[in-house]
């Protein structure tokens, strides 16, 4: 059983002489491609994105412009290569974000078992996800630090706390979310962090760069963050346009790796199935295919079946058959075609199915990410949706994660700079706690109850759901359920008051179950609060039914429920346990 404590006290508060001034960095940790983006509280209106990154080189801040860098590591020699500094030859470490989660296993799409990176490390890596993770954040870190060295004076970086946003899959366990927050801690990046999920970031930037003009109070939008490796969708509907605008999750987030990059793997496929037969073939001709179809032939395809395009494969002798002449390989559409379809049909599956679960007419599909920018994925979706339904894509779109990151991490800091705000979320799970309760034959089975020497009466363990898969839930409101728990004078007093926090993720929709035992409720968290320094005599007691002497203590305890995460606190004696150790199980 695999154990992973988090601290989940919040924010720390500055002292009144820091407090006014913050540098925030936004990172968007992606499964392919990860973003830096910054900006001072003191003028949250400049909000930049890293641009410049380290190649294999130059190793500077000089080396390559992009919005976003590579997700990827190797370890050569003793030293940690990231980003831009892994070349294209040889074994990489590809992925493994994912691999911090083994729950959504089961959502590894048929196309990546199907067409595999021949560069990425088998599963089992030598080093853990963890490991990989903490490594990854603390180049980003570092190289972020590095480039904000030469964008702010030294006086200015030195007075001013710096804090962290990090998004995360909408989908993941709460376990993997504790991982990821534990590989940023030990990345140096845990002071002040809030998480916020991938497509409530996106939405927030892509909703906020919309024409507020366009934009009513009723209207939802299903928003698909189609990205290198995962496609993930959330819906939302407008419930206030002023002082800001305000909207409330439509339905449950979806999500599946069927991502860009396995056009790229297909294209793979396709090139040595093709040329490999030719007699100057060798894996440097691969490489040179594959940079030609990643950075022109896959952003340029539009769909026609009479487009042609020209693959470089240098070396390769001129073979009619094979279409191959003067080192060029000309590709037809409809082959082009061939690649994208097996990817695009499960995007625009996933798309369909989000508009089928708001159950509301939805006005637009917003297209973010970098394969959310593609024209023939981008036509796909809208052939495939009702003709009422636009499909857009905001500016911006790549970064669009990072930049509604930002945002989001921003207005907690600054209020006043809040543009959109989520109002409410749809609970993704049931979450409880298993109580004692009085034993009702209507609903009870005799086999489970017991006799409760206390209160004189049959009871029975079951379960107590605070929050109910797919209710409304907020930040500004804490879930608040009152508990008790009881035991004989004669065995002493307890130096702790514990309390587990139970999960059940429905999937079939069928309803929260009334037992724990013999279901698939699972065990979240165990809240912890101290006792001991609390005097003996302090501690209420009461007489039981059975004339013995008990000890009764009463608390609570309080849920609030974030973009991807859930708080917890026990609270005894109006003092709130706020910081109690959270084992995720």
């Amino acid at each position: 059983m695999e154990k992973v404590t988090s601290d989940i006290s919040g924010l720390q508060v500055e002292d009144e002489s820091t407090a006014d001034r913050k540098l925030l960095i936004a990172i968007d940790f992606g499964t392919t491609f990860s973003g830096v983006a910054w900006a001072q509280t003191r003028r949250p209106d400049v909000q930049s994105v890293i641009i410049q990154w380290p190649d294999a080189t130059t190793g500077g801040l000089e080396g390559v412009s992009s919005d976003k860098v590579p997700t990827e590591l190797r370890y050569e020699h003793g030293e940690c290569k990231w980003g831009f500094q892994v070349d294209d030859y040889g074994l990489r470490h590809q992925w493994f974000k994912l691999d911090l989660d083994p729950s959504q296993s089961r959502g590894i799409s048929d196309l990546s078992r199907q067409f595999p990176d021949q560069h990425a490390l088998p599963p089992g890596y030598s080093a853990s996800s963890e490991k990989l993770c903490t490594d990854y954040l603390a180049a980003l870190r570092s190289h972020t630090e590095e480039v904000l060295n030469f964008k702010l004076p030294s006086s200015v970086l030195r007075s001013t706390p710096i804090e962290y946003i990090i998004t995360v899959p909408a989908v993941w366990s709460d376990l993997a979310q504790a991982k990821k927050l534990a590989s940023a801690q030990a990345a140096r990046i845990g002071k002040g962090l809030q998480i916020i999920s991938e497509p409530e970031a996106a939405a927030i930037y892509a909703l906020h760069a919309m024409d507020p003009h366009s934009i009513q109070v009723g209207d939802t939008f299903v928003l698909c963050d189609a990205g290198g490796g995962t496609v993930d969708l959330i819906s939302y509907t407008v419930t206030e346009l002023k002082p800001i605008l305000q909207v409330a999750e439509a339905a449950n987030g979806s999500g599946r790796l069927c991502g860009s990059t396995f056009l790229n793997r297909i294209f793979q496929k396709f090139i040595v199935e093709k040329l490999s037969l030719n007699d100057e073939w060798d894996e440097e001709v691969v490489e040179d295919a594959m940079k030609r179809f990643d950075l022109v032939t896959k952003k340029a395809f539009r769909g026609g079946t009479n487009e042609e395009f020209i693959i470089p494969v240098p070396g390769l002798a001129d073979d009619a058959a094979q279409g191959v002449r003067r080192g060029k390989f000309k590709m037809s559409g409809a082959d082009v075609k061939k690649i994208f379809d097996p990817v695009v049909d499960e995007v625009v599956a996933l798309v369909r199915g989000q508009i089928a679960a708001t159950n509301k007419k939805v006005k637009a599909v917003l297209m973010v990410g970098g394969f959310g920018q593609n024209a023939y994925l981008r036509e796909m979706v809208r052939a495939s949706v009702d003709s009422g339904i636009e499909v857009m894509q905001p500016p911006n779109g790549w970064t669009a994660v990072v930049r509604g990151a930002l945002m989001k991490g921003l207005s907690q800091l600054e209020p006043e700079t809040e543009r959109v705000k989520v109002a409410s979320r749809s609970a993704r799970k049931h979450y409880g706690t298993e109580i004692m309760s009085k034993y009702d034959s209507s609903k009870h089975s005799k086999d489970t109850s017991w006799w409760d020497d206390y209160d004189g009466e049959l009871k029975v363990f079951d379960m107590s759901w605070f929050i109910t898969k797919g209710s409304p839930v907020t930040e500004d409101r804490a879930f608040i359920r009152k508990y008790h728990k009881v035991w004989k004078v004669s065995d002493g007093p307890r130096q702790t008051v514990a309390q587990d926090i139970l999960v059940y993720s429905d999937p079939h929709d069928k309803g929260a179950p009334i037992y724990k035992e013999g279901s698939a409720v699972k065990h979240l968290a165990r809240l912890t609060a101290d006792l001991s320094c609390i005097p003996v005599g302090e501690l209420t007691q009461r007489m039981g039914k059975d004339g013995l002497m008990y000890y009764v203590i009463y608390y609570e305890i309080e849920m609030t429920y974030y973009s991807a995460e859930t708080k917890y606190a026990l609270v005894y004696k109006s003092v709130k346990y706020a910081s109690v150790t959270a084992e995720y199980v």
